[in-house]
Order: structure tokens, then sequence, then C-alpha cells
């Protein structure tokens, strides 16, 4: 058993801290946010993650995981200070390390004894060699000895805690060799692949997953505006290309556009570092250009179909940027209903779990209780976000309550020919069909 320390208790700091502790170990979180310290402390969760609470609460009573604002109690013996604290998008895209400078000065002014710092959250390449300096430079203990790892995230929101028990691989980078093979000890009972590079590499690897991501979204989205064009359907066609074993299934779902927490913050920076450092981003400059479109051709296809968008009832299910999460940052929902309120529509939203952040952010809509009072009266109905929920919905009760049957599929989980035969306009991403002028 070792004694970890995680600052921050986000998606990355509380899934982590919770699943090391389920492996064994003794854990002690630590945020600054006395409201989320608190309701932690009651069993109730900051964020929607499906397993999450109850696996905090199992190694709560199992005396394996604490919460705790105070820096002394969650140092004190410990082995291991994993930071996990968020790293926002700035000005010009990118990342902001005030919150990881905090906890690498905050760790350094109490700390000592021996402690292997790693850094969890996704940082620019250096920040490793940076967060030495910080620390060196605020330790009280000139002769302390202290290693710096970085063990960058691969956490998908909505499938975290499957993904941190069943990792495809664990990144370590550290210029010292032992202090990796000490956290790579950490996730022994895993039996995962373990890389293990130099720091730079390390944190890089992080950068250029996200980004590769991203860039076979908006490959499969600009196939798909091209699908529209010429009459194929984008389906079959990313069908076809995933039986090649080469190219595979995952991420080629057309749709509005990718969202979230990490993608969008992560091609930024990456993006950003290249022009810094003399490099032309070209591919990536792309792929945040076809992302944007995306939002901006849904809003065509609805002003198509319904002659203007001034006064018309659109009705958005879903909310989140994906499904099993309440995460509505970068959501393509929030960026459409903006645009959408900007030329003057109406708007009625329902989302399963994001409800109440969305209503902390969205003036002006009629948030709903279900898919039915979001359809009843509206003049299209756009689906935003994949959630099971919405793949089973009583389209003949849907028909009656609309006062236009117009459906955008932004995320081509319905059956064009079925909602057609119901009297339905429909009109999906990349499927070989455009919505009537009218």
């Amino acid at each position: 058993m070792s004694k970890i320390s995680v600052i921050g208790t986000g998606y990355v700091g509380l899934v982590t801290g919770t699943c090391f502790a389920d492996l064994g170990n003794h854990v002690t979180c630590l945020d600054v946010d006395e409201n989320r310290i608190t309701n932690l402390n009651k069993g109730k969760m900051p964020i929607y993650e499906p397993g999450l609470a109850q696996l905090v609460d199992q190694n709560v009573k199992a005396g394996r995981l604490h919460f705790t604002m105070d820096y002394p109690e969650a140092i004190k013996d410990a082995d291991f200070a994993f930071i996990a604290v968020g790293t926002p998008s700035g000005v010009d895209g990118e990342a902001d390390l005030q919150y990881v400078r905090e906890a690498v000065e905050a760790i350094a002014n109490i700390v000592t004894h021996p402690l292997v710092l790693v850094n969890k959250s996704t940082v620019p390449v250096g920040t490793g060699d940076w967060v030495a300096e910080i620390f060196r430079k605020h330790c009280k203990d000139p002769n302390l000895e202290f290693k710096v790892v970085s063990n960058p995230e691969f956490l998908r929101e909505g499938s975290a805690i499957f993904d941190f028990m069943n990792p495809d691989r664990v990144v370590l980078g550290s210029t010292d060799r032992e202090a990796a093979n000490r956290v790579s000890m950490l996730y022994s009972p895993l039996r995962a692949q373990i890389l293990v590079t130099d720091l730079r590499t390390a944190e890089m690897i992080k950068y250029a997953s996200n980004a590769f991501l991203a860039t076979r979204i908006s490959f499969i989205n600009e196939i798909a505006n091209i699908c529209e064009e010429l009459g194929a359907d984008v389906v079959e066609v990313a069908q076809g290309m995933g039986m090649d074993k080469r190219i595979g299934h995952d991420f080629l779902d057309a749709g509005l556009g990718w969202g979230g927490s990490c993608f969008p913050k992560d091609v930024k920076a990456l993006e950003h570092m290249a022009v810094l450092n003399g490099s032309q981003p070209q591919l990536l400059q792309a792929v945040m250009e076809i992302n944007r479109n995306q939002r901006r051709r849904a809003i065509v296809k609805l002003r198509k179909a319904l002659g203007k968008l001034e006064d018309k009832v659109i009705g958005i299910l879903g909310l989140s940027f994906k499904p099993d999460t309440d995460d509505i940052r970068e959501s393509p929902a929030l960026d459409l209903i903006h645009q959408f309120q900007n030329e003057g529509a109406i708007l009625k939203a329902y989302d399963p779990q994001a409800m109440p952040n969305a209503k902390q952010v969205l003036k002006k809509v009629q948030l709903c209780v279900d898919p039915y009072e979001v359809a009843t009266g509206a003049d299209a109905l756009l689906l935003a976000t994949k959630w099971n929920e919405f793949k089973q919905i009583d389209f003949t009760r849907i028909r009656k309550i609309m006062r236009q049957p117009i459906i955008l599929d932004g995320r081509n989980i319905w059956e064009p020919e079925l909602l057609r035969s119901l009297g339905f306009t429909y009109f999906g991403i990349g499927r070989g069909t455009q919505p009537n002028h009218k």
C-alpha cells in the first residue's frame, strides 16, 4: 500500500484518486474549493460519471479515501503527489498553468520528506522541467530529494473508471528511471502496457493522441459534407472504411463535431506551441476550422428548411458534449443554441443529466422534462447528443405534437426512411439528403 496525495478533484483527480484507493492504496484528495470538499465528505459528487459515486462511497467506508482542503494533511507521509488541476485555455489558446504553479508551490512550502511529484494534468511540453524549477525554488530544504514524473491521463468522460482500470497503455516520463518505475508499480495490478520515456516525450504523447482523434472526427465530417453534395451516405462510407484493419471504426461517426474539456483545449494548445516554436501546424488549423464549420452547416440546414429562424421554435435534444456525462464545456448544443438565439429563434431543450449545469449558463431557453415537451409546438427538432434515451423515441407521438415535422439528426442515430414514412422532413449529417427550400 502506498500513500498518495491527489491535488484537484475534477474528472481526472477524483477518478484517479478513487481508483488508486480501490487498488488498495491510502489516498487523500485535496481541493481548494470548500463547497466541493464539503459535498464530497457528504457523499455528493461534483460531476456525473457512471459508477463513480458508488466507488467513492465504497472506498471512503473502507478508510482508503479521504477528502480535505488542508495541504499539510494531504501531503503528510505521502509517497506520491499527483497534480490533477485544471489547465484551461488562455487568450491565444495556450494552456493556463496558474493552478499547476499554485499546487507545486503549496507542496514545496510544506513538504519535509522525499516525494515523487506526478503531473497528471495535461500540460505543455516542457512543463515537467518547469515544475522541478518551481519546486526547487520554493522548497525550504535545498537538500530535499524529489523527482518529477509525467503521467498523462487518457480517460474518456462517461467511461473514465473503466478506462483507468483497463488502460490501453500507461505513459510515464521522467529524467529519473527509478522514479518512473516507482510510479509504474502503482499500476502493476492492472497489468497494463507501460511506456517509460523522457518528460517531454510523455507530455507530447498526450497532445498528439488527442489531436489525432480530433483529426479523425474532423476528417469524417468533411467526408460527410462531400457525401451530402454527391448523394452518398457517410454512415455506410464510415462502415466500409472501418472494415479496413488499418483504419478501424473508432472516431468515425459524423456529426456536429467534437467538444468537451479536452479536444478543443488540447488542439488549440498544441497549435499554439507549434506556432510559438516556428512550426506551421496547417493540419491542426484545418481540423479546428472544419469543426467550427460543422456547427454553421447545421444552422444553414435549418435556415433553408424553415425559410428563416426568427420566431421559429427549435427543440434541442441533448446538452452535454457527449452521452454519459453532465459536462457541457465546448458542447456543440450550447454553441448552436447561442447561434439560433442570435437569429431570433425560440429554444427548448432537454438532457438526461446536464440540465443543472446548463441552467447556470443558458438564458431564455425553456428546459423541459422530457423529449416530448421539447417537441410540443416545435418547428424543428435537433438531436445534439447521442444519449441512449433518444434512440427509442415514439415518433408517431412526436409527429402529432410538432408544429412542423422537421428533424435534424445531428448524430445519425435514427433511420431516415422510417421517419420519412411517418411524414417527417428528415436530414442527417452526410446522408445524401438536403433540406428542401421553403
